[in-house]
């Protein structure tokens, strides 16, 4: 399973946090990086996931 949401962070970095959080506030700012700019959103999803 860790692998899968590596994956899912590395690709789509709000559903990494989902998968590995729910919905919830950390979610929500990783959707909102990511729309506006990619790179934001997947260092604070791997930071949320990984750290």
């Amino acid at each position: 399973m860790p692998i899968i949401i590596l994956i899912a962070t590395i690709l789509v970095p709000p559903l990494g946090v989902a998968l590995k959080h729910g919905l919830g506030t950390q979610f929500l700012i990783s959707l909102v990086l990511t729309l506006l700019f990619y790179i934001p959103g997947l260092i604070y999803s791997l930071y949320v996931n990984y750290a």
